[in-house]
C-alpha cells in the first residue's frame, strides 16, 4: 500500500451519517478510497463484485442480513477481500463470529479515529487486529468450559477434516486455506458443511466453539493473531 495507490474500500452500515462519517475518515487519511457504500448486507454483496473492493468496513448488526453472514457470503463471492467487523459494544459472541464468519479484523464503534485506520491499515496490510484481550477471553472462556462428549468425538473427523476445521477456527479464511491444502474455495466449504452435518452442528460459530472445546487449538489459542497469513 502506499499514497499513490489507495486502498480500495467498500463502507457497509445501515445509517447514512455513519457512512458518510467513515468515508471522509478514511479518504482525509490519504491512504484509502472509498468505492462502494452500502446500507445493509444484501446491497453490499450486490455492489461488491462490481465495486471489487480491497478491503470491507462492515456493521456487524444492520436489519435483514447481518454483517456476520454477509461477511460469510462475501468471503465465497471475493476470497480474496478483506473484511474488518464494525460493532457499537465488545461482545463474546460477535468476536467468535467475525472471526468465524472470516473477518480479517474487529473494532469497537467507539474506538477514536486514528484506531480505525490503523486497524485498517492492519487489514489491507494482511494482519488481524481483533483486540487480543477480546479474543483471549473469549478462548480462555471456551477452554474452560471444555466436556467430553461422547457423541461427537473428534476422532470421528478425517485427518483432512481437522486440519480444515483447525485452520477454519483460528480466523484464517476460506481462499488461504484452499492454498494450504492445495484445493477450492467450494471443497473447503464442503469440507466445513460435512463437518457440520458429522457432528450435527448447525452453525459456523458453534463450530469453531466445538473445535476449542475439542482441543483443537490448545497449542495456539493465545496466539491466534500471529496465525494469520499474509
Amino acid at each position: 500500500m502506499s499514497a499513490s495507490s489507495p486502498v480500495r474500500v467498500m463502507v457497509v452500515d445501515d445509517h447514512p451519517i455513519v457512512r458518510s462519517g467513515l468515508r471522509d475518515l478514511l479518504e482525509d487519511s490519504g491512504k484509502f478510497v472509498v468505492v462502494a457504500q452500502a446500507g445493509d448486507g444484501e446491497e453490499a454483496l450486490r455492489l461488491a463484485e462490481a465495486a471489487q473492493p480491497q478491503v470491507v468496513i462492515m456493521d456487524v448488526i444492520m436489519p435483514g442480513k447481518d454483517g456476520i453472514e454477509t461477511c460469510r457470503e462475501l468471503m465465497t463471492l471475493l476470497p480474496e477481500t478483506r473484511v474488518m467487523m464494525l460493532t457499537a459494544a465488545t461482545q463474546q459472541d460477535a468476536v467468535i463470529d467475525a472471526v468465524a464468519a472470516g473477518a480479517s479484523g474487529y473494532l469497537e464503534k467507539y474506538a477514536p479515529p486514528e484506531a480505525l485506520v490503523e486497524a485498517l491499515t492492519d487489514v489491507a496490510e494482511g494482519r488481524l487486529p481483533v483486540p487480543d484481550e477480546a479474543v483471549k477471553q473469549v478462548f480462555a472462556m471456551l477452554k474452560g468450559q471444555r466436556q467430553t462428549d461422547p457423541g461427537r468425538p473428534v476422532d470421528r473427523l478425517t485427518a483432512i477434516e481437522r486440519q480444515t476445521l483447525t485452520l477454519f477456527a483460528r480466523g484464517i479464511p476460506y481462499a488461504e486455506i484452499a492454498r494450504q491444502r492445495g484445493n477450492s474455495v467450494v471443497t473447503v466449504r464442503n469440507t466445513l458443511y460435512r463437518i457440520q452435518d458429522k457432528l450435527g452442528i448447525e452453525t459456523k460459530q458453534e463450530l469453531v466453539i466445538w473445535a476449542v472445546r475439542s482441543g483443537l487449538l490448545d497449542d495456539d489459542v493465545v496466539g491466534i493473531d500471529e496465525q494469520r497469513l499474509t
